[in-house]
């Protein structure tokens, strides 16, 4: 990790994603920018949290580990976002391993400054309340989806959250994320995607998905998921 002590690029995250909608400029005065490196941890399960971070810039992971020693894939963030909201209310050891999987920056705060001065303040109250809602909901969502549905209908159901106006996808995250994420492996992934391209619903060229059969692929979404890819 790397402090970033540059307070125009500070200013201009702050800037970008209104997020003195959420913070008052009293706790903002406290805030740092990290830079975390492709791959790099930023978070570590059952350590202490010292920073409550904003996800201003880049990409995270987002697993859970069991007493095993084995993990499970929860989340990926690509858009603003907060690490934190439960530790920091609850004051309790980091519940998830949280790594950096492309360069990506952080607003920090002190989490003890803001439990110290800040958790009376309504302002960044409603904001832990609307994140960890928002969280919940995600989560219950995808996670139910993936029990309940085959593979088929999670991965249209994926495209399908993320189609524009344009007649293609270009996908952003790595088809070994896109597995993880739908709770699958790499290769019934690319099995998936080749049975699409058999029913010529989709056409798939590197990491750009054409959608061939807008109709039949909405038909085969049963739900759509939280964008979080």
């Amino acid at each position: 990790m790397r402090r970033i002590s540059d307070h125009n690029l500070l200013t201009h995250y702050i800037d970008k994603h209104n997020i003195e909608n959420i913070l008052d400029k009293d706790i903002l005065k406290h805030a740092q920018l990290h830079f975390y490196e492709k791959d790099e941890y930023i978070l570590e399960a059952e350590t202490k949290l010292e920073y409550y971070y904003l996800l201003v810039d880049g990409k995270i992971k987002v697993s859970y580990l069991f007493e095993n020693g084995k993990s499970m894939l929860l989340k990926f963030y690509k858009e603003f976002n907060t690490i934190g909201d439960l530790e920091l209310l609850k004051n309790i050891p980091v519940l998830c391993n949280i790594d950096a999987i492309e360069d990506t920056y952080l607003i920090a705060i002190s989490s003890d400054i803001l439990r110290k001065k800040y958790l009376d303040n309504v302002k960044f109250l409603h904001h832990l309340v609307e994140s960890l809602s928002e969280k919940l909901y995600a989560t219950i969502n995808n996670s139910s989806y993936n029990f309940v549905y085959p593979l088929i209908n999670r991965l249209s159901s994926y495209l399908v959250e993320h189609m524009t106006d344009k007649n293609y996808i270009i996908l952003n995250s790595s088809f070994k994320e896109i597995a993880q994420f739908l709770g699958t492996t790499y290769r019934h992934l690319n099995r998936t995607f080749k049975e699409l391209e058999t029913a010529s619903i989709v056409k798939c060229e590197d990491k750009i998905i054409y959608i061939l059969d807008e109709h039949r692929l909405k038909e085969l979404s049963k739900n759509l998921y939280i964008k979080s890819l």
